[in-house]
């Protein structure tokens, strides 16, 4: 279970027990997660590894990237992440449920390092890994709902309330950057 004062690779490892326990709809999730402002620092380094993975990873196994491609999904999954937590700020807060925002955040960032080293994984089977995107896809929608069911504690309309928020603030953050960055190049 997570200390608050354990260091970071234990908080690390206790967290990924959390991940497999929201996969598997544990309603002891929650007790595997540190919720103290050291395990939301903790979370937020997750996710700024998780967004560099997405970005820089495919090239750490040699897969050839379009020039400024690594950059820009780092840029573009930075700017996702901050939509997506500022829409469940905004929707927790609208709902009441402040309380829930911090625990949501930290679990959240690990499912998506989590996420991030299984879409990486992904990459290395070349066409066969859209079956395993698939999977990690249907497990990503399954650990969004046990975050809020087990870590947030929201009744079944306040998680699709969440859910379709945070779906709206994406794509008008897409939009968004899809106005100010350009798409990279295909050589």
């Amino acid at each position: 279970m997570a200390q608050p004062n354990s260091p970071f690779f234990e908080e690390a490892a206790s967290a990924v027990r959390g991940c497999v326990a929201l996969i598997t709809g544990k309603r002891d999730a929650s007790a595997y997660f540190d919720f103290s402002q050291r395990g939301l620092v903790g979370s937020l380094i997750a996710a700024v590894v998780a967004v560099m993975l997405a970005g820089f990873g495919p090239v750490l196994f040699g897969i050839n990237m379009p020039a400024g491609a690594a950059t820009q999904s780092v840029i573009v999954n930075a700017v996702l992440f901050v939509a997506q937590a500022g829409m469940a700020a905004l929707v927790l807060r609208q709902m009441g449920r402040q309380d829930g925002f911090i625990p949501y955040l930290v679990a959240s960032n690990w499912v998506t390092l989590v996420s991030a080293v299984l879409l990486l994984i992904s990459t290395l089977f070349g066409e066969a890994g859209i079956v395993l995107l698939l999977g990690i896809a249907i497990v990503a929608l399954l650990t969004f709902i046990n975050i809020g069911r087990f870590i947030v504690t929201l009744a079944p309309l306040q998680i699709g309330l969440l859910f379709v928020s945070q779906a709206v603030g994406v794509f008008l953050a897409l939009g968004i950057v899809a106005l100010f960055l350009p798409a990279p190049a295909l050589t």
